[in-house]
């Protein structure tokens, strides 16, 4: 996915999880920061970030906060973009999963009874329910997800569950909106019950994916499979 009119900034406060207030050559805005999780370790006072300038010249903010550097690290941080650039992936050929299929059909935010899944996919006799999960937590080079409670991503889980009773394929799948990671796991410390969930489901066959992203100031791509530890 490409970003358009990236510019660069100092980060200087977070009044709430809508907004920032951002110095852009010297001038103080206020931005829209899309992404509502803490991202507390990621959003330090003199941190640089960048934002996409607006289309719209009647918003209130003219910028939205898409990614931040940490040390070495560059970190999308759009919580939009984990599902474009899966549905990008599920279309092109370094799709590992659907690698050898035909006839691939790709539908986003599909309804399932009162379940609602990110995507849909039917390639050849397979049928596929995928949930997607943005990761932006990282500490020493590991990965966790969530960084708050999530109840609502339990309750992904758990419909996946359901759906692969009824005979459909399941993933949960992680985007790492990062480069240059060790490994993926469940945050036990933030979340126990997410974690017990997603073990269950693995158990249950909901297979468990994390990918990490080549990362740039105006784009990000899904890119090479990364270790998965429950």
């Amino acid at each position: 996915m490409q970003y358009k009119k990236i510019v660069k900034g100092r980060f200087v406060e977070r009044p709430n999880r809508f907004i920032a207030y951002v110095e852009i050559e010297g001038k103080e805005e206020i931005c829209h920061v899309k992404n509502t999780g803490r991202c507390k370790e990621l959003l330090q006072k003199g941190c640089t970030v960048y934002l996409e300038e607006s289309h719209n010249p009647n918003r209130k903010t003219k910028y939205d906060l898409v990614a931040v550097e940490k040390g070495k690290l560059l970190i999308n941080m759009d919580s939009n973009a984990p599902n474009k650039v899966t549905g990008e992936w599920l279309t092109s050929p370094e799709c590992d999963i659907l690698q050898g299929e035909t006839d691939i059909f790709v539908k986003p935010e599909y309804k399932y009874g009162k379940s609602r899944f990110d995507f849909y996919v039917e390639a050849g006799r397979r049928k596929i329910f995928m949930e997607v999960k943005g990761v932006t937590l990282e500490e020493n080079g590991v990965v966790r997800f969530p960084d708050a409670p999530s109840e609502r991503a339990i309750k992904h889980v758990e419909e996946l569950m359901q759906a692969t009773n009824e005979g459909y394929e399941a993933y949960v799948m992680f985007v790492i909106q990062m480069k240059g990671v060790k490994y993926f796991t469940p945050n036990e410390d933030t979340h126990p019950e997410f974690c017990n969930t997603l073990r269950k489901a693995a158990k249950q066959g909901v297979k468990i994916l994390a990918y990490d992203c080549l990362v740039t100031e105006e784009t990000l791509k899904l890119h090479e499979r990364v270790t998965v530890l429950l």
